[in-house]
């Protein structure tokens, strides 16, 4: 009996044990499981946070990079100094833009704006003591006279008068006797023509007749242009004396490379600039037109003519070479600035943008065309910058010593 309590109570404790074996390794299996999972969330946690600030330091070292380099870079250019050396500033903005063909060019003359002033009388001439080129030349005023007191025919005025005088005698006596017809009609009528052409010769020399012989007088008020003689030189009837211009209209002469001739028939305007002056002039406000352009290359060049014409306002002078700025087909959409406004070094352009009131940033740009007055920006500016336009070389000159105080600092 005793043996099969003891055998009963082996039973029931194995039982036990057994229970409580399971028991704990379901408890270690599930913790383990448990401490897995943990680890797992904790990694997962640990490297979405080192991922997210690693982001946000790149982000923060791009940002403090970019307004580092402005900070380093920036110039301090005080509101008093920018007054005082008229500093401005305007705002980048796209807008029309003409396609540019550059070429050279001369100032001309206008047809009908001039005359030529030629000889009446052969003789010596001698140029009165205000006849120089490029005087101004009243209408009737005389510029030379041609005296022939010395030379073997004789004095023209001299001989006009005595054929003159001579033809009116024969015209007198001849209406005497047409009258008592001695003499027929025909012959009377023959002599009156003899006697008109004498007046009217001794009358063109007499009007111009002069103490030094005979005056040569211009037609139209101008500029005396040229003189195609020397004082003192001897000169035949007709020869050409001297140019008198009136200056009103003038022409513009381009010569276009050939390889743009396809581009002339979208040429519509031009600004250009004279070889004495950084004046730039746009025809578009001299009344300007396109007058004609070549179809056909010249035979000793490889250029293509292309003429306008415009009102002269006092200050251009005929003949002077120009630089040519044509104007095609407007863009839309360009950013440009002022030529003024970009500045070069070595080779590399730049402009200043204002950062602050007194805070500036020199930028490299890169240009495209430019009409002579303003130059296309290809790259280096953006849309809403602002750039100094006027002051650029005082703003240049302060960019060699200027020092950020302690203080000065930006919203960005």
């Amino acid at each position: 009996m005793k043996h099969r309590s003891f055998i009963l109570l082996w039973a029931v404790c194995a039982c036990i044990l057994a229970g409580c074996g399971g028991s704990s390794t379901q408890k270690d299996e599930h913790q383990h499981a448990h401490d897995e999972h943990s680890h797992h969330d904790h990694k997962h946690e640990h490297d979405h946070k080192h991922d997210h600030d690693h982001e946000g330091e790149e982000h923060d070292h791009d940002y403090k990079e970019d307004t580092h380099e402005a900070i380093d870079n920036e110039i301090i250019f005080t509101a008093e100094q920018a007054k005082a050396v008229g500093l401005e500033v305007s705002t980048a903005e796209p807008g029309l833009f003409c396609q540019v063909i550059k070429a050279g060019g001369q100032i001309l003359s206008a047809q009908g704006d001039e005359v030529t002033i030629a000889a009446t009388s052969n003789g010596i001439l001698s140029f009165s003591g205000s006849a120089v080129e490029g005087v101004a030349v009243r209408a009737g005023e005389a510029i030379a006279s041609i005296s022939a007191k010395d030379i073997a025919n004789g004095d023209p005025v001299a001989q006009a008068r005595i054929t003159y005088e001579t033809a009116e005698k024969e015209f007198r006596r001849a209406e005497e006797l047409v009258k008592d017809q001695i003499i027929s009609t025909q012959e009377f009528e023959q002599v009156h023509l003899r006697y008109e052409t004498a007046k009217t010769a001794y009358r063109a020399f007499a009007g111009k007749a002069g103490v030094h012989g005979v005056r040569l007088t211009t037609p139209i008020a101008g500029y005396l242009k040229n003189r195609f003689v020397n004082q003192g030189e001897f000169v035949a009837v007709g020869q050409p004396v001297a140019t008198v211009s009136q200056n009103r209209r003038l022409q513009l002469r381009a010569e276009v490379p050939e390889k743009y001739f396809r581009d002339l028939q979208h040429i519509g305007s031009a600004n250009f600039k004279v070889s004495y002056s950084d004046r730039i002039y746009k025809l578009s406000e001299l009344k300007g037109r396109l007058l004609s352009f070549g179809k056909s290359a010249g035979q000793a060049s490889f250029y293509v003519p292309v003429t306008f014409e415009f009102d002269n306002i006092g200050d251009i002078m005929p003949g002077a070479y120009a630089e040519v700025y044509l104007l095609s087909t407007p863009r839309p959409d360009v950013i440009t600035l002022p030529i003024k406004a970009v500045t070069e070094e070595q080779g590399v352009h730049f402009v200043y943008v204002q950062l602050d009131e007194e805070g500036y940033v020199k930028r490299e740009v890169t240009l495209g065309a430019d009409d002579g007055e303003r130059v296309q920006i290809l790259s280096g500016i953006h849309v809403g910058d602002r750039v100094v336009t006027q002051g650029v070389y005082q703003l240049k000159l302060a960019a060699n010593a200027s020092v950020i105080p302690e203080g000065h600092s930006h919203s960005h």
